[in-house]
């Protein structure tokens, strides 16, 4: 029997590029080896006809082409000549407007362009089921392959510092303060056991750049951005408690803003984490022992990834989440209605009207009982394995053979 070739076109070398398509793919080819042939090409020849009959199906990630027009010109054509493709989407098409990047979503049109690309996209696959739902209104071919992750991959191996602090841990990028900030004053709360406690934030990273518009001259001119204008400045505000949490030696190490570089002593209050590379970010999970998920409660949340669940249970964190979107998928609330704790609940889930109480209570908890911290990791982590990355791709594997047999016939 000859192979099904698959041509795989990521949207970007170092970001999400990794988790849904490059990885899944190197994985069906691995599990599949007599069955399915992988090309993972980022500047595929879309024009050439020849070159895009070589193959049975074509996975691309929000578009097939930089060129967002181009793509949606080109997918009917895959239609034509019986190739079947998929268009993946891992993000709603329309950010917030706290997020970053909605003011560019906007001027440049990204939003429609995903659309147009979704309309006429022979299928769709994305993260959850909440997601396909709402994609579902425009394009009713969709299933679901979510986010998953290799535990063989050294970053996804958990292997926890040692520490006599408990150390609570949030990890991400820049685009989160909204969330951050329904955490309010649960290190203020926290400060009268500082001393037994750790705070970590990890991702830090106060590179980029910063447009200023002259009103008077019309002028836009660009420059690097300094430290104290970051949105990781503010993240370490809160996390810090106003770097009431660090000693005069550590604000002034921290002032610094040295990249890369961690203060000498790590058995601190805080401790920032500066950024690292998709291919080793997980591994700054074995920092903490409790891991933070704030949301905050629109669409653009509530159609986004469980990836925060699923790599704290990887790790076998304890888990606190907001009680919302996609942390309802496989967290179950651990936390009974007049305080008891389950032994059936894998994590711990603030409910967005309490989150002025609840962050702090339940951390407080985890911080009180230790044990706890262990059981809750432990059944998170098994409460996970369905995105085990080969469960994820032997769902993949049968999805394309029922899609190629299909247009083959």
């Amino acid at each position: 029997m000859s192979k099904y070739k698959i041509l795989v076109v990521p949207s970007d070398r170092t970001g999400v590029g990794k988790f849904r398509s490059v990885d899944p793919h190197l994985c069906l080819q691995k599990m599949y080896p007599d069955e399915f042939w992988v090309d993972i090409d980022y500047e595929p020849k879309i024009q050439d006809e020849k070159f895009l009959k070589k193959y049975d199906l074509i996975h691309f990630h929000r578009t097939l082409h930089p060129d967002y027009n181009l793509s949606k010109q080109f997918i009917p054509k895959l239609k034509k000549l019986g190739i079947p493709s998929i268009m993946d989407v891992d993000d709603h098409w329309m950010p917030n407007k706290e997020h970053p990047a909605y003011r560019l979503v906007i001027e440049k049109g990204v939003d429609k362009a995903i659309l147009d690309n979704l309309k006429v996209s022979h299928y769709v696959s994305t993260t959850t089921p909440l997601f396909a739902e709402e994609i579902k209104k425009i394009n009713k071919n969709v299933f679901v392959l979510p986010n998953a992750v290799d535990p063989n991959e050294k970053q996804f191996k958990n292997n926890t510092e040692e520490s006599d602090r408990i150390r609570i841990g949030w990890l991400g990028g820049s685009s989160h303060l909204a969330d951050l900030q329904l955490l309010g004053n649960v290190f203020s709360r926290l400060d009268s056991i500082k001393d037994k406690i750790q705070v970590v934030l990890c991702g830090f990273d106060t590179r980029g750049s910063i447009t200023e518009f002259n009103n008077a001259t019309g002028e836009e001119k660009t420059r690097a951005i300094k430290p104290h204008e970051s949105v990781w400045y503010q993240y370490e505000k809160i996390f810090s408690n106003n770097w009431s949490f660090v000693d005069k030696e550590h604000k002034k190490f921290l002032d610094k803003y040295n990249f890369g570089k961690e203060y000498s002593n790590n058995d601190t209050s805080y401790r920032r984490v500066w950024t690292k590379p998709i291919t080793t970010y997980a591994s700054n999970y074995n920092k903490f022992d409790i891991s933070l998920a704030p949301l905050k409660r629109h669409k653009f949340n509530q159609v986004k990834s469980q990836l925060k669940v699923i790599e704290a249970g990887f790790h076998k964190k304890a888990l606190i989440a907001q009680n919302f979107g996609p942390y309802q998928i496989d967290c179950i609330n651990a936390y009974q209605h007049g305080g008891t704790i389950s032994d059936k609940g894998n994590s711990l889930l603030v409910d967005e009207v309490k989150n002025h109480k609840q962050w702090y209570q339940f951390t407080k908890k985890l911080v009180d009982n230790p044990n706890l911290i262990t059981d809750l990791g432990e059944r998170l982590y098994e409460s996970v394995q369905k995105y085990h990355i080969e469960n994820v791709t032997k769902e993949r594997a049968e999805i394309y053979r029922q899609l190629i047999t299909k247009h083959k016939l």
